[in-house]
Formats: C-alpha cells, sequence, structure tokens
C-alpha cells in the first residue's frame, strides 16, 4: 500500500502544526517561522476509547511512589559531574548545544575515553568510522569500552542500541538522523522532534542515559523546535569564544540539580582541560605598571572567579568616536560612558574607547560595571592601578554604586588569591571577617575616583 502524504506548516520556534502557512504563529506569536513539511498519513488510526497494548500499568496515588533518590553515574569529570548535579541521572537525556568548532564533540568523546568501566556506545552521524577513531587517537584515553556506531536512521540505531545495552548513550549530532516515518528531511522541525521522541522512550524504557549534540542557529538559539528543549532534561550551553582559549559550559536546565552552575574548559591540542580555579585566567601577560588594566571579582552561577578587564581609550582619529567592546554588552558600555561623562565631567565622548574581557569569556554580572568604569579611567589618565586590588560594584544612572549579591563571597577569593584590597559599594550591611585584605566601600563614581586616582 502506497504511503500517502500531506503538507503541514510547523513553527521552527515553538513546533506548533499547522495545516496551512500563516504570517504569525498562533502559539508563539513570532512572526515569519511557519515552515512547510511534508509528513507521512497514518492510516487505520486508533479510537480514542480503544486501550493501548501497553496501557495497563494503573494510575498510583502521590503516598505510593517511591522516593528513592535516582541512580546516578559518575562522568569521571569532576566539572561535569558537579554540573549535572553530581552525575548523570539513568535514563535521562542530556543536550549539549553550541556553535561550530568550540568542544561539543571533543566533549563528548573525551567521557568515555577517559571514564573506565562506562561502556559508551557513540552514535556519529556526522563523521565516519575512521575520523573519529583519528580523533579519538590525539585525545587519548582508554576506547576498549567505547563503541563507535556510523549511522543517521533512526529504525537501526534504537535497535542496536537496545542489543549492546551500554551504560551511556551519545548521539552526535540530533539534526543529523532521521526516521523514514517523516517524508521531511534530516534537521526539520518534525525529524527532529521525531527522532527525539524515540530517543526519549529508548532512554525511559531501558534506563541507559542519551547525551544529544545539538546545533545553533546564526541568532544563538538551540537549532530546532523548541520542544526539543522541553522534551530532554538537561540542557548544557556552550559559550566563549572559539578563537580563544576558554569555553564555559552553561546548565540552561537541569530537572535534577541547580542551573545555577557554570564548568570551565580550556581548549588544547589534547581537547579539553577541565579547570577547577577558574581564576587562572587571571594570568597576566603582561608587565607592570600598565594602565587601562582593572580586575574584577564576578560571580557567574555559584562560581566566584575574577577576571581582568582590559580598556584602551585614545583620541578618535576619523571624527566619530568608536565604541567597542569584547565579552561586554556594548550599550551597557555606552550607558556607563555616560555615565562617567555627566556625573563625574569626564569629556569621554570625542575619545574611542575599546573594551576587552580577558580569556575570551562573555560577562554578563553587573558587578563588572565598577571594573569597566576604572579601567577605562585608568587608560585615560595613562595610571596604572594597582595589581593586587579587584573591584565587585554595580553603577546606577545617578553614578551611585549599588551593592551586589554575595559580596562576601567575591572577597573571599580574593583574599584566597593575594589581592590586597577591594572595592565594594558603601551601600547595604556587609558581614564580611575575611582577614589580609582592604574592604573600600565607596557610594558614588566621583568618590571613587577621588579614593583611587588620589595619586595622579
Amino acid at each position: 500500500m502506497v504511503q500517502k502524504t500531506k503538507s503541514v506548516w510547523f513553527c521552527s520556534a515553538c513546533g506548533n502544526e499547522s495545516p496551512k502557512w500563516m504570517g504569525r504563529c498562533p502559539a508563539c506569536g513570532e512572526w515569519n517561522t511557519m515552515v512547510e513539511e511534508k509528513v507521512a498519513v497514518k492510516g487505520n488510526p486508533r479510537r480514542q476509547d480503544e486501550p493501548s497494548a501497553g496501557g495497563q500499568q494503573a494510575p498510583l496515588s502521590l503516598a505510593e511512589i517511591d522516593s528513592a533518590e535516582e541512580v546516578r553515574k559518575s562522568l569521571s569529570s569532576p566539572e561535569m559531574d558537579r554540573l549535572l548535579g553530581g552525575g548523570i541521572v539513568e535514563g535521562s537525556i542530556v543536550l549539549i548545544a553550541g556553535e561550530p568548532g568550540i568542544g561539543k564533540s571533543t566533549l563528548s568523546l573525551q567521557i568515555p575515553l577517559h571514564c573506565q568501566g562506562l561502556r559508551t556506545l557513540y552514535v556519529t552521524g556526522e563523521e565516519s568510522a575512521r575520523q573519529v577513531k583519528m580523533r579519538a587517537s590525539r585525545l587519548g584515553g582508554d576506547g576498549e569500552n567505547c563503541l563507535i556506531y556510523s549511522e543517521t536512521l533512526m529504525e537501526d540505531i534504537i535497535p542496536a542500541a537496545r542489543r549492546a545495552m551500554p551504560d551511556l548513550m551519545i548521539v552526535d549530532s540530533i539534526q543529523t538522523v532521521y526516521t523514514q516515518t517523516m517524508e521531511s528531511s534530516p534537521g526539520s522541525v518534525s525529524q527532529i522532534r521525531e527522532c527525539a521522541s524515540m530517543l526519549l522512550r529508548l532512554a525511559k524504557e531501558t534506563g541507559i542515559p542519551v547525551v544529544l549534540i545539538g546545533h545553533i542557529t546564526k541568532e544563538g538559539s538551540i537549532a530546532g523546535p523548541k520542544v526539543l528543549e522541553h522534551i530532554v532534561d538537561v540542557v548544557l550551553q556552550f559559550e566563549g569564544d572559539n578563537t580563544g582559549a576558554y569555553r564555559l559550559l552553561r546548565s540552561i536546565k537541569n530537572r535534577f540539580g541547580s542551573t545555577s552552575e557554570i564548568a570551565v574548559f580550556e581548549m588544547t591540542g589534547a581537547g579539553l582541560r577541565e579547570v577547577s580555579n577558574p581564576s587562572e585566567m587571571l594570568i597576566p601577560m603582561h608587565g607592570q605598571g600598565l594602565s587601562g588594566i582593572a580586575v574584577s571579582a564576578m560571580l557567574d552561577g555559584n562560581r566566584s572567579f575574577l577576571i581582568e578587564v582590559q580598556s584602551l581609550v585614545s583620541s578618535a582619529a576619523y571624527g566619530v568616536p568608536q565604541r567597542s567592546a569584547t565579552g561586554f554588552d556594548v550599550r551597557r558600555l555606552n550607558m556607563l560612558l555616560a555615565v562617567l561623562e555627566k556625573r563625574a565631567g569626564f569629556r569621554l565622548g570625542v575619545k574611542d574607547v575599546f573594551l576587552n574581557m580577558a580569556g575570551g569569556l562573555k560577562v554578563s554580572d553587573p558587578a563588572c560595571d565598577l571594573a569597566v568604569i576604572c579601567a577605562v579611567l585608568s587608560s585615560n589618565f595613562d595610571f596604572a592601578i594597582p595589581s593586587d586590588v579587584c573591584f565587585a560594584g554595580e553603577v546606577g544612572l545617578s553614578g551611585e554604586i549599588r551593592p551586589v549579591s554575595q559580596t562576601e563571597r567575591r572577597i573571599a577569593e580574593a583574599s584566597r588569591l593575594g589581592f590586597k584590597a577591594v572595592y565594594v559599594s558603601s551601600f547595604g550591611a556587609l558581614n564580611c571577617s575575611v582577614k589580609g585584605i582592604e574592604v573600600v566601600r565607596v557610594p558614588d563614581v566621583p568618590a571613587l575616583c577621588r579614593t583611587l586616582f588620589r595619586q595622579k
């Protein structure tokens, strides 16, 4: 019997299905996101009142359900185990997304190579088995328990996984696999949704944890329908410049742990190296006494670490002043420059201002505001800030320095690394008993300038 097909319109943002094209998705409200796809028409549908073959389980009351903790498996990676909440949970699905070349496949292959006793099925749809072998030889480790399966058809992948019954299954990537039940091409909205549902069914029935590698769009969001992020249990996203050395793996969603965790890795010739102390990014790559350098005691998730803020202020050579920021929101930089000019009287509107966050990281913590304006003023005055001084504070539009969360943890991290002074807001209570470091409390930007640059 020939299987019939029909045209269906799917929203690429939320996965909503519509029988006809619409300019605006009725489910999520996004414009111009409807994509046409060919789907198979299933014949002889089951009646709604007809029980299915697997519907023999009776509903349970909440008191009858076992409340024991989920069984977790260690990945022999302290950073990954901490990010996942203590290890990967049996029967869970983890989605790792990121830009091309940032290290998704490297990290997923390092897990079975460096985790002894973890039998892993590595399903690759982007590379051949020989290519995976070449990459594994570069990464090192023991590949005895790592099974490589180069396949993209889900009707072959699922039986192979049931026969092997591995401790962990990795699919690289979800955008390359497809199922014959859908007429659309691999990577389409319907294919991603259906393949993810099949892998979810496999994980829940067999207890095999599944790690999915996902692509992202040019806007930075995870490619495919939004329902993919709802189906999986954990969503991890790589951040950082793929031309730099450091990578941040951030937990966006975690049903079995906290989402306030990050893991820091360094890309080396032998793969990704765990950075247990993120303040290693503060290693100076310059001599002493340089202007335009300030250190920020920032907090990302539950990790406190220090990062170097670099700034360069020069006369505008082409008439229109330039504003450039790497790793920092350029709109917030413009706001801070406006505060310096309006509230503190510094004429920076006719000068070029360039800002860079060391390590190639993207910073969103408002506590970096204080270090940013100090780096800008240091370059403008050509006055070097002492290398044992750091900053933690948010700058408001009226020029006030506002307190930030968990200031005590930031001060403790700075003291541990040998800093002698830290500048924080004078507002709010501060219960800090850290010895060996001076806490300088300043109320606003003019007071900061009088205190910090008084030697000038």
